[in-house]
C-alpha cells in the first residue's frame, strides 16, 4: 500500500452540467504533488475520480489498508470532499485537504474530517508532513510551515505561511503516467472530433481583481523556462497525439518577453500545435496576437467582466473597455476567435451598468461569451465587503459558495432577463449590414429585445431576501 493516495472530488459521470460539456482536463494540481513527492523517495498512488464514481472511491477506502489521504478541493467540489473526509475517517485514514478553497475554510474542513489542511502550494508542505509521519514526531507538526489542524481540545492553530516556491523549473513534470491521461484525449475526441491536453507555463496572477481567490499561489507570477517548457510540449505531442491543447495559465501573455522565447524555440524545431488560452486584454497587443497566431492558437479567452468602466474600476480590473474591444478585434483580423466572461450583479451595479455591457458585447462581436452572476469567494476583498449582506441558505458542507445569497440584490429572474437582452442584442448586432438585418428574423428578435428590456425593468425592483 502506498504512503499517499491523491485525488480529487469532481466526478464527470455524476454531474449533468458536465456531460453536456464533456471536456475535462487532468487534474495537474495532484498531479504535481504527485510527481514531486515520488521525486523525494515517497511512495504514492493517484485515484483519479474523473472517470470514477464515489462509490468506487468509497470502496477502494474502507477495504484498502489505510495510510495517508490527500484530497485537493475546490468550490465546486466541496460537497464530495466533506463525503469522502467522512468515509476516509470511519475507514482509519490519515487525512488531509489542500486546493484553492480549504485555506479560506481551514476551520471548516477540519472539523469535518480533515487531520490538517495545507494552504498554498503542497510540495513542500506534504513533504515534511509525510517525513513527520515516518519518523512518528507528533511534536514537529507545529514547525511544519503552511498547515492548520485541532488540538485535542478542537481549537485550530495555524503555522507560518510557507514561501512560494521560487524555481519551478526544479519541479518536476506531472505525474501523468499516474492516471490515465489517453482516456480524457479520447474523452474529447469522441465528444468533439479533437483530443486535447493541458499544460502550465507558469504559476499565478499578479493582478489585483477583487473577486478572484490567490489562494493556493498568491498574488505572484513565476514562469517556467520557455526552452523547458517546450520540452514538455514536445513530449505530449509525441505520448499522446492531441489535436489541440488547452495552456492552462491563468493569463498567458503577461510576459511578452518570455512569449517572444518560446515561440522562437517552438519555431526552431518546427512545432505547432493549435491551442486556447486565457489572456488580458492589457497584455495584447498586434506583436503578440501575431505569435499566438504563429504558435496556433484558434481563441484566446478575455476576462471582460462588465461594459461599465465604472464597474472596472470598481473590482480593480485595471483595464479599459476600449482595450478589450481592440482586443477581440485585433483578434478577428488574425484568424483567432475570442471568447469573452462576463459578470452580472457585481456590488453598485446599476441598469445601465447592465446596458453598457450589452452595448460593449454588440459592439465587440466576441465568437463566444458566456456570462455568470457573481459570487463571493471567502478571503477576497469582495466577500469581506459584502458579508454583513451574505445569507447561506443550505449547511455549508452540501453547498458552495456560488449558493450564497446577497440580501438587497437583483432576483434571479432580473438577471435571466438581461442574458436573454444580451444574447438577442448581440444577435441583431451581428446581422447588421446583410440582407438578414432585414428579414423576418430580424424583426422577430427585435421584438424579443423589447419584450426582455420591458422584463428587466419590471423585475428591477425584485430583490433577494
Amino acid at each position: 500500500m502506498a504512503e499517499l493516495l491523491l485525488t480529487h472530488g469532481y466526478f464527470l459521470y455524476e454531474d449533468p452540467k458536465e456531460l453536456q460539456i464533456l471536456k475535462p482536463y487532468a487534474p495537474l494540481g495532484i498531479l504535481y504533488l504527485c510527481s514531486h513527492l515520488r521525486k523525494q523517495g515517497f511512495d504514492v498512488d493517484v485515484f483519479d475520480t474523473t472517470f470514477s464514481s464515489r462509490e468506487a472511491l468509497f470502496t477502494h477506502l474502507r477495504t484498502e489498508t489505510p495510510s495517508v489521504l490527500g484530497i485537493y478541493a475546490n468550490l465546486m467540489t466541496r460537497s464530495n470532499v466533506v463525503e469522502t473526509l467522512k468515509v476516509a475517517r470511519e475507514a482509519g485514514w490519515k487525512t488531509i485537504v489542500g486546493g484553492p478553497e480549504p485555506g479560506a475554510y481551514a476551520l471548516e474542513y477540519l472539523q469535518a474530517g480533515a487531520h490538517y489542511v495545507v494552504f498554498g502550494e503542497g510540495e513542500l508542505t506534504m513533504q515534511e508532513l509525510l517525513e513527520a509521519f515516518r519518523a512518528g514526531d507528533v511534536s514537529s507538526f507545529a514547525s511544519i510551515s503552511g498547515l492548520a489542524y485541532l488540538d485535542s481540545a478542537g481549537n485550530m492553530h495555524e503555522t507560518e505561511p510557507r514561501s512560494q516556491i521560487a524555481d519551478l523549473d526544479s519541479q518536476p513534470w506531472p505525474a501523468r503516467n499516474a492516471i490515465d491521461v489517453g482516456r480524457y484525449v479520447k474523452t474529447w475526441r469522441d465528444a468533439h472530433g479533437k483530443g486535447s491536453v493541458n499544460f502550465i507555463t507558469a504559476r499565478g496572477c499578479p493582478y489585483k481583481c477583487r473577486w478572484c481567490s490567490h489562494q493556493v499561489f498568491g498574488q505572484t507570477h513565476r514562469r517556467r523556462d520557455p526552452l523547458l517548457v517546450v520540452d514538455e510540449v514536445e513530449w505530449l505531442l509525441q505520448t499522446y497525439t492531441p489535436d489541440m491543447v488547452w495552456v492552462s495559465d491563468d493569463v498567458f501573455t503577461i510576459n511578452h518577453k518570455w512569449l517572444r522565447d518560446y515561440a522562437a524555440e517552438m519555431r526552431r524545431r518546427g512545432l505547432r500545435i493549435p491551442f486556447e488560452c486565457i489572456s488580458r486584454a492589457d497584455r495584447l497587443n498586434a506583436e503578440m496576437l501575431d505569435l499566438l497566431a504563429e504558435l496556433g492558437c484558434f481563441r484566446i479567452w478575455i476576462g471582460s467582466e462588465s461594459g461599465s468602466q465604472r464597474i472596472l474600476d470598481s473590482m480593480d480590473r485595471g483595464v479599459k473597455i476600449e482595450q478589450v474591444q481592440q482586443a477581440v478585434a485585433m483578434s478577428r483580423e488574425r484568424g483567432i476567435e475570442s471568447g469573452m466572461f462576463l459578470m452580472w450583479g457585481y456590488e453598485g451595479e446599476e441598469l445601465d451598468d447592465i446596458e453598457a455591457t450589452i452595448k460593449h458585447v454588440s459592439i465587440s462581436k466576441p465568437d463566444i461569451f458566456f456570462t455568470t452572476v457573481s459570487y463571493p469567494i471567502k478571503g477576497t476583498p469582495y466577500y469581506k465587503k459584502i458579508s454583513d449582506r451574505l445569507v447561506q441558505l443550505k449547511p455549508w458542507g452540501t453547498s458552495s459558495d456560488r449558493e450564497i445569497k446577497i440580501k438587497g440584490r437583483h432576483s434571479q429572474k432580473f438577471y435571466s432577463y438581461a442574458d436573454k437582452l444580451l444574447k438577442d442584442e448581440v444577435q441583431l448586432a451581428r446581422m447588421a449590414g446583410t440582407p438578414a438585418a432585414e428579414s423576418d428574423a430580424a424583426a422577430s428578435l427585435r421584438r424579443e429585445i423589447q419584450l426582455a428590456r420591458s422584463g428587466l425593468h419590471s423585475t428591477r425592483m425584485e430583490v433577494e431576501a
